[in-house]
Formats: C-alpha cells, sequence, structure tokens
C-alpha cells in the first residue's frame, strides 16, 4: 500500500491564511494570488483529506479543521526555521498579558489543554489591568476588558457576558428579602459594592429603576474582589454571570433575581499589526476563541 499523499504547500498555506484571517479577500491578497485560487486550493485540501476543514460560511473551523491547522501550523512553523537559529530548544515563548478574574476563572481551568495540543510553546502569563490597558511588560497577546474597538491594536471580540444582582446568604437573611430586586425600593434597601468595571446603570436602566448611579459605599477595581467582597458580606454585587459562575456553583453567592442584562463590556484579544504572522501567536489566539465556546 502506497504511503499517504502529503497535500500541496499551496493548500496548506491557503487554509492557515483563510483560517486567521477569516476572510479569503485577504488570504489572496498576502498569498499574491487571485481569491478563486485561494478557494480552489481549499476545496483541493478537503478533497484529498476528505474532511470538512471550515464549518460556516464565516470561516469558522470545523472540529477536524481546528484539529488540522494545529498539525499545518506546526508543520510550516518546522519549515520555517532554520537549524542554526535554534533547532535544538525546539520551544517559543508566547507572552500573553490576562486581566486577573478572567485568568483565574476562564483560562486557567482550560490551560492545560493548550499546553498538551501546543507542548512546544512555552507561555508566559502576565497582569492586565481592566479598562486602562495597561501591562507591566511587553506582550505578544492581550486581553482588553471595554467596549472597543481599540486604535492602538488589532483586535478580535472574545467573549460577552449578562450581569445580575447576587449577595451571600447571610446577608440576604440579613437585609432581605428584595423582591428580584428590580425596584427603586427594593435597591434602596441594599448595600451596593461599586466597581469601575460593570456600573450599576447597566441594570437600573433595564429595570426602569431611576436610582443614580451610587457614589458611595466600598469600591473595588477587580471583579474577583467584587465577588469576595459580596461573600464577606459587604452588599450586592452587580455579577457577570460567566465569569462569576464558580461563586454560584459553590453556594456562596446567590442570585437576587432570574433576570440578566448584557454588559456593555466585553472581552477582545488585542495585537499589535503583523504579530499573528507568528504560528504560535495565531495558534493561541485560535485555540482560546474555539475554548470559549465549549
Amino acid at each position: 500500500m502506497p504511503p499517504p499523499r502529503i497535500p500541496p504547500i499551496q493548500g496548506l498555506l491557503a487554509f492557515e491564511a483563510v483560517s486567521r484571517l477569516r476572510s479569503v479577500t485577504l488570504a489572496s491578497e498576502e498569498l499574491s494570488v487571485t481569491p478563486s485560487a485561494v478557494s480552489h486550493r481549499i476545496r483541493q485540501l478537503e478533497t484529498q483529506l476528505g474532511v470538512k476543514l471550515f464549518a460556516r460560511n464565516d470561516f469558522s473551523l470545523s472540529p477536524d479543521g481546528a484539529a488540522y491547522l494545529a498539525r499545518v501550523r506546526e508543520a510550516l512553523a518546522a519549515l520555517q526555521q532554520v537549524p542554526s537559529q535554534g533547532e535544538a530548544s525546539g520551544t517559543v515563548r508566547l507572552r500573553v498579558a490576562v486581566t486577573p478574574t478572567f485568568s483565574r476563572q476562564l483560562l486557567l481551568p482550560r490551560l492545560a489543554l493548550f499546553r498538551h495540543a501546543y507542548p512546544e510553546i512555552e507561555l508566559s502569563l502576565q497582569v492586565a489591568i481592566p479598562v486602562l490597558n495597561l501591562t507591566a511588560e511587553e506582550s505578544d497577546i492581550e486581553l482588553r476588558f471595554g467596549t472597543g474597538p481599540f486604535t492602538d491594536r488589532e483586535s478580535m471580540h472574545l467573549l460577552s457576558d449578562e450581569v445580575s444582582p447576587v449577595c451571600s446568604p447571610d446577608y440576604l437573611n440579613e437585609a432581605g428579602p428584595f423582591d428580584s430586586f428590580e425596584t427603586t425600593e427594593a435597591v434602596s434597601r441594599a448595600r451596593l459594592i461599586r466597581t469601575p468595571l460593570e456600573p450599576w446603570r447597566t441594570w437600573f436602566r433595564a429595570c426602569d429603576i431611576t436610582q443614580a448611579e451610587p457614589r458611595a459605599g466600598d469600591q473595588f477595581n477587580d471583579l474577583g474582589l467584587v465577588l469576595d467582597a459580596a461573600v464577606a458580606g459587604f452588599g450586592v454585587a452587580l455579577m457577570r454571570l460567566k465569569l462569576g459562575q464558580a461563586w454560584l456553583d459553590s453556594g456562596r453567592l446567590v442570585r437576587l433575581s432570574r433576570r440578566s442584562v448584557r454588559s456593555p463590556h466585553d472581552y477582545f484579544l488585542c495585537w499589535k499589526p503583523g504579530t499573528l504572522e507568528r504560528w504560535e501567536c495565531a495558534a493561541f489566539v485560535e485555540w482560546l476563541r474555539q475554548a470559549l465556546r465549549d
């Protein structure tokens, strides 16, 4: 039986470019060929492999495509590496700046999967300050929290969330009940924990509550600290539901309303132009995008 035929390098390059850029037109400009040539090369690759690489018209990868992309990028990186330029080490360093609570609650629990898929990538994590978009050191990929877009970076929308009021069971017994926390009367009886990262006006507007944004009371500039303060009985916090699920699962916090409201603040992955030409950067961005969909 003859060995499997290796796919043409042109098809692999077209697949990698479209996966990264999510556009046939942009891929064709990068590869200096026509858009129809890019599409033809990808169809040829899919026919040879016998799998569908893309799941939808927005060029989201299928499960087979995501798995194959990792192998393609490894192969292309190996071909680009000159033996005298560090082949012996076999590792590349990737610097990622992430906000504290996102890192603890959403990134670290999944990170073992990334290390397993890309053992040759040495990951260096550092803390990013939300909203101010400050990092202690230079990073390759940066997680930003806000509304976007960001004029100093290219970016990809990563995650949206909804908010709902929560407090500790002890505080609810002490100060409640709050009748779903959807009236001015209920809100006025509670101590509101403040944070510039998730203002109360989002909840007030959704519930037609006329109360102004609180200007007094305990305030924290980290979403994890806000939830820990609520656990400690400081009052009621406005919680991002995906980010704070662990606090609810453990029973440390309870929801005061079944209602949830879309937060105006989202998470974005950001990078300087040209960064995704490095295979390890493109691999991390694609991996995290897929991981948060699960």
